[in-house]
């Protein structure tokens, strides 16, 4: 969850550490700050606040020194206050940490260590690892050696970077489930915690892995096994990340303008390479049960793909919440078990997926993040392609991932004969089409959604129906929407809406509907009716649909007509705007909403 960054280098370091640190600002924003190593002194300066406001009033810029560490805050444990900010250093000042993760056996050892007269002044668990290796230092005098000790002593997960007086050329980082990355420079070495901590200096990068350590100078890195300290050689990657693509380009949120790059990305997604989508049909169809897993976003991602399976190859394949699914998974050894993650680094997904490697399963995952852990532990990785999403909503990488995902629905039904080589190719072209598609209601449909958002900022409440594949759209629209404005928006099936939810309608109560194209007849008129259901009762209703106005809501959106593959996700593009209108309408922080972070890491 929160952000890291080192780097030693052969010029002063603070001004790049500053301009990583607000790269990385997406991850944690709550509090920030910098360990910088000179003349034998570690410089700590932090405090909870953004970065760029911490930054200019504690002077990070003028920083001295060639070595140093960065860390941007997600709170987990401890209060958002100074102290809990990192880094964290230890009692003399020899030592200094950040760290991302979460130590569940921290309080018994700052109890031990309390009892060695160590003093404590947060309420973090960090501070308990900066503590410890100072505790194994003062018996083996051993920097390395010392790490080594200190990640043995600890239950949980980690990804942290320490500098020390007695070694200042060097930094020290280890990982346990969380990620790191190494970054390769010229006379300057790196280490982050993802790709967007490095993007403005490297490409060249090489991903840490768990139980790995790694010590790194201006020249060289070194990666060692964290038990054994055995050396271990990995190849460098090259990223084809434009950097530019992490700046907002004129846009006011990140937000806005990875909605506007919906269109760029869903044209990667369609350049995914077909062996590897033809390969997870193949597992696919020989699966005796297949579970599509994702959390949050990725979980209404993979809803979508139930319904997109459903329709294209008449194949039903289970989706599940990743941190539901070892309760009610049953697996084999024919099982597979495909993953839908941005970052490659979710810890529910991550899990959910070593569960399933425990019976055999097979594994397969639609990732966003080159190197990441998920990458690596999976038996196919495939790649979308997205670049960078800044703001911690996803929007157009969990777009990219649908539309990957229709292509693998496509292929299961053309090679099961669902789907006949007319209607196969005719869902191709609409598929191709896709991009232009969203284009159009991106330029074509702001100024009427933020018409909407500008007439409803005063409702507090919503409800977000779709029905059939529309309802998974609906409760990823009201995900946004609670994410991003802070208010009540439950997405729910018009069936469904039914049986309780009808009971919360008043005149106060706003509802949108997700309506299909009017070929899906029976579809069509069930949703209408759910409408009139709610606006009988006076309720507030809108509906974002297609063609001619229906006349029985209070406020219509309507696209071009489409068809059933292209449809839900350009209702979902409209809902992704709706939030973002409605959020710049109430003032809210778009890119970085409070109590979120954009890479869920811990349990």
């Amino acid at each position: 969850m929160c952000g890291i960054v080192g780097i030693v280098s052969s010029s002063r370091v603070a001004p790049k550490l500053v301009r990583s640190l607000l790269n990385l600002e997406y991850r944690g924003y709550d509090s920030c700050g910098l360990a910088v190593c000179n003349n034998g002194v570690i410089d700590v300066r932090k405090d909870k606040g953004p970065v760029k406001q911490v930054s200019e009033i504690l002077k990070f810029n003028e920083m001295n020194g060639m070595i140093g560490i960065g860390h941007t805050r997600w709170a987990t444990t401890g209060a958002v206050t100074r102290e809990n900010a990192h880094p964290h250093a230890s009692n003399q000042g020899e030592f200094a940490l950040v760290h991302n993760g979460i130590i569940s056996n921290y309080r018994d050892l700052r109890q031990m260590l309390e009892s060695k007269d160590y003093q404590f002044l947060s309420d973090t668990d960090t501070e308990v690892l900066v503590h410890l290796i100072d505790f194994h230092f003062r018996s083996s005098g051993d920097l390395e050696e010392s790490i080594r000790r200190m990640s043995r002593d600890l239950d949980g997960t980690f990804a942290f970077a320490v500098i020390s007086v007695h070694d200042p050329n060097h930094i020290y980082a280890a990982r346990r489930e969380s990620p790191l990355i190494i970054g390769l420079g010229i006379n300057e070495n790196y280490i982050g915690s993802d790709y967007n901590a490095i993007l403005d200096y490297t490409r060249n990068v090489i991903p840490v892995k768990d139980g790995e350590y790694v010590v790194i100078d201006r020249e060289a890195v070194s990666i060692r096994n964290l038990l054994s300290g055995e050396k271990i050689t990995r190849d460098i990657v090259t990223l084809d990340w434009d950097p530019e693509l992490s700046q907002k380009g004129g846009y006011p949120h990140y937000m806005l303008k990875e909605i506007h790059e919906q269109p760029s990305t869903v044209e990667s997604a369609l350049k995914v390479d077909i062996e590897k989508i033809n390969l997870v049909c193949d597992w696919i169809l020989n699966a005796d049960r297949v579970y599509l897993l994702g959390v949050g976003t990725t979980y209404y991602v993979a809803e979508c793909v139930q319904y997109y399976c459903a329709l294209l190859s008449g194949r039903h394949l289970i989706a599940v919440s990743s941190d539901e699914f070892e309760y009610i998974a049953q697996l084999s050894d024919r099982s597979l078990v495909l993953a839908f993650s941005q970052s490659g680094e979710t810890y529910d997904t991550l899990t959910a997926l070593r569960y399933a490697k425990k019976f055999g399963a097979r594994t397969a995952a639609i990732i966003n993040v080159m190197g990441s852990t998920m990458v690596s532990e999976t038996d196919l990785a495939i790649m979308q392609q997205s670049g960078p999403e800044i703001c911690v909503l996803s929007t157009k990488a969990a777009v990219a991932q649908i539309t990957i995902a229709i292509r693998i629905a496509l292929e299961l039904g053309r090679r099961s004969g669902h789907l006949t080589g007319s209607d196969y190719d005719s869902h191709l072209k609409s598929l191709a089409a896709l991009p232009g598609m969203i284009r159009r209601v991106i330029n074509e449909s702001k100024g009427f959604v933020n018409n909407l958002a500008q007439q409803t900022q005063s409702y507090r409440n919503w409800l977000f129906i779709g029905r059939g594949i529309y309802s998974a759209i609906a409760r990823e629209a009201a995900l946004k929407m609670k994410e991003v404005t802070y208010h009540h928006a439950e997405g729910v099936s018009g069936g469904f809406m039914k049986h309780g939810t009808i009971a919360l309608i008043d005149k106060s109560f706003g509802s949108i509907f997700f309506l299909p194209p009017r070929s899906s007849i029976e579809l069509f008129q069930h949703t209408i009716a759910n409408a009139e259901e709610i606006k009988s009762r006076d309720g507030f209703i809108v509906g974002f649909g297609f063609g001619e106005r229906v006349g029985i809501f209070n406020h219509e959106i309507n696209l071009q007509d489409s068809d059933q593959i292209s449809a839900p996700v350009l209702l979902l593009v409209l809902g992704q705007m709706f939030a973002y209108y409605s959020a710049v309408i109430l003032k809210r922080n778009v890119d970085r909403p409070r109590s979120l972070a954009k890479s869920v890491t811990v349990a």
